[in-house]
């Protein structure tokens, strides 16, 4: 089956080939949101290009007609990339090192931020090229910014779910503990109880994140170094290896990505599942899934209350080696609307940026994980925000999943988490 689109933002990112590409100086525009390009044709004017991954959905090419309509002078072409992540990602970057003006307008995906912020190669979202942020959910737009400073526009997001059997759960479980308390009811059923997607991939990064924020730790601190070395995180970390030693996390979950975990959900052999929101359509909709007609969802449990899902999603940033950034700007403006945002989520499955219109009773008709969702995002994290991302994601993943395969204690796994981070920082 091919990867549904939603998956790219988590199931992919991060995943790349180039190492620590955020290091030094190299090809890029030098210091952070600084130096000439940056100061460069901010009035220019004329047709620019909007680079993304692949259309699966149909949302660009309407929204470019529209725009166009409205825009003869100021043409928008549509650079359609691949619809995988780690190729979408080195496309900017030949681009940016090639300082190419052609990639006008790029969509990045929010682990991306920090990376290409750092190189210089993102206009600031400042002064008379600011945006408007106001309505917007407060961690998308922590998610577009870097050293205190917006690069980058909220355009889409995304929030982890926990999915549950209604006929099995009446009430869903608040708290991880909780969960695992009800694990019996699994037990009874001879099903599974609880899987995310624990693979080492990208996948991992996010429920690894996921389990140490739900327990109050934090895979960095607030100075941008490793935080691993705690008791909160070693807790987190554990809740997913006892689950994995006792038998709450079934065994053959250590290879589940996305797609495997949602179909062992929809088979009928899980209680719980961690998944992101695409899951509710196709869990309703598929003639063979054995849970469509008792679907709970719920925010993700943590310690004690709504967990900390990590963050999904996109944004639109302006190159600055664009020649037409305020018509690059007002083409920004223009995605972030009302009017588009519900596009999106009624063509595209994209969650908003706007928090209203997770109360928009027609959207919550058509949409109605919108709540739970917005729950979801409200709680939720940004992985690492960090220039070295391709470095910070390599060694949660390989101790993690270390720790979840018994090779490692939890602590062990989390103190050689901390120093391949601090070495990959040190490195730079």
């Amino acid at each position: 089956m091919k990867t549904p689109r939603f998956l790219l933002p988590a199931a992919t990112a991060g995943v790349l080939a180039l190492t620590l590409t955020a290091c030094g100086g190299g090809g890029g525009g030098g210091t952070t949101g600084g130096g000439s390009d940056a100061e460069a044709n901010l009035e220019g004017r004329g047709p620019i290009t909007y680079v993304q991954g692949k259309d699966n959905s149909n949302v660009v090419r309407p929204l470019l007609d529209k725009w166009n309509a409205a825009h003869p002078d100021e043409q928008v072409t549509f650079k359609e990339q691949t619809d995988q992540a780690d190729q979408q990602h080195d496309d900017l970057v030949q681009n940016f090192q090639a300082k190419n003006e052609n990639y006008d307008v790029v969509s990045v995906d929010v682990v991306w931020t920090a990376e290409f912020a750092a190189r210089g190669w993102l206009q600031p979202l400042e002064g008379n090229m600011a945006i408007e942020t106001d309505g917007m959910l407060e961690p998308t737009i922590e998610a577009g910014s870097y050293q205190d400073k917006l690069y980058t526009a909220p355009v889409s997001s995304d929030g982890g779910i926990l999915y549950y059997r209604k006929d099995l759960v009446p009430e869903a479980p608040k708290t991880w503990d909780e969960m695992m308390g009800m694990c019996s009811i699994a037990k009874e059923n001879n099903i599974g109880c609880y899987a995310g997607q624990f693979k080492q991939y990208e996948g991992l990064t996010v429920n690894a994140s996921e389990a140490i924020n739900s327990a109050g730790g934090s895979v960095l601190g607030d100075d941008g170094k490793p935080n691993l070395t705690t008791p909160e995180a070693e807790e987190g970390l554990n809740n997913l290896v006892d689950a994995f030693k006792n038998g709450n996390i079934p065994a053959e979950a250590i290879t589940y990505q996305e797609e495997e975990s949602r179909r062992a959900f929809q088979e009928g052999k899980l209680l719980f599942l961690r998944n992101w929101p695409y899951v509710y359509n196709l869990a309703t909709t598929e003639g063979s899934s054995q849970v469509k007609d008792v679907l709970g969802m719920a925010a993700l449990p943590g310690k004690d209350g709504p967990g900390a899902s990590s963050l999904g999603g996109h944004n639109a940033a302006i190159s600055v080696y664009s020649k037409n950034k305020a018509t690059a700007l007002d083409f920004v403006k223009f995605l972030i609307e009302e009017e588009q945002q519900k596009f999106f989520a009624t063509q595209g499955s994209l969650a908003p940026v706007l928090g209203d219109l997770y109360e928009d009773q027609e959207l919550v008709a058509k949409l109605p994980y919108l709540p739970v969702l917005k729950t979801s995002i409200e709680n939720a994290v940004p992985r690492p925000v960090t220039p070295f991302y391709p470095a910070v994601t390599q060694a949660i993943q390989e101790n993690s999943y270390a720790a979840l395969k018994g090779e490692k204690s939890a602590e062990q796994a989390l103190a050689d988490m901390q120093k391949s981070i601090e070495s990959a920082s040190a490195g730079s």
